[in-house]
């Protein structure tokens, strides 16, 4: 998992409360179970006017003019506003895995699913949570005709937006930690290795009939 870089974005106003996993990435697209390549399809019913299918060659596709991820000012965003309960629904993976592939790094909202939100983290991305009133005025700023920009610190714990004053947020230390060193749980396995490893030298001496072929 790459680490948590401090970077300035551009933010899409996504102004739905309750927008469900499925939305997200539409379950034909489950089929695979490969991290990657998912980012296409981020929205795929929203974003697009036809049906969207597994392989498909999305470059061609009639787009929804009306759906915000296709509007100019919002190319290349990186940072999700969105509102209350945001990846609600499955526990399906591949909702973190969309969005990351599209290139979001950030999502903000009132508050999120449980579970997606342990998935977002596990997979690099930074779900932060922010009283209503200020997610109002987040939007207010980001619906203009210039896009909205915000730098993001995790290390400070803080959003500079390009209007506006520094918001602070809060993540718990742990979450934190894991972001910032780039560490999922394969990673955080890792760091222990010498002492997994003198383990199984210990338990092949005191169990040896265990580890015979």
């Amino acid at each position: 998992m790459k680490a948590f870089e401090t970077f300035r974005g551009v933010v899409m106003p996504l102004d739905r409360a309750n927008v469900d996993t499925d939305a997200i990435i539409p379950k034909q697209f489950l089929k695979s179970i490969q991290r990657t390549g998912f980012g296409p399809n981020l929205f795929d019913e929203w974003r697009y006017l036809d049906h969207g299918e597994p392989g498909q060659d999305c470059s061609n596709r009639p787009l929804n003019p009306d759906f915000v991820l296709n509007d100019p000012r919002y190319a290349k965003a990186e940072i999700l506003l969105t509102r209350h309960n945001f990846g609600c629904g499955s526990s399906r993976e591949h909702a973190p895995w969309a969005l990351d592939g599209y290139g979001f790094r950030v999502l903000i909202a009132p508050s999120f699913a449980d579970i997606f939100r342990q998935n977002t983290i596990k997979n690099g991305l930074l779900p932060i949570v922010l009283d209503e009133q200020t997610v109002d005025a987040l939007f207010a700023l980001a619906g203009g005709e210039t896009a909205l920009e915000i730098e993001v610190d995790l290390e400070a714990q803080q959003l500079r937006p390009s209007s506006g004053e520094p918001i602070a947020f809060e993540i718990d230390a742990f979450h934190r930690h894991c972001l910032l060193n780039g560490l999922d749980d394969i990673g955080l396995t890792l760091e222990r290795a010498d002492e997994i490893a003198a383990y199984e030298q210990r338990r092949q001496q005191q169990a040896p009939w265990l580890f015979a072929s």
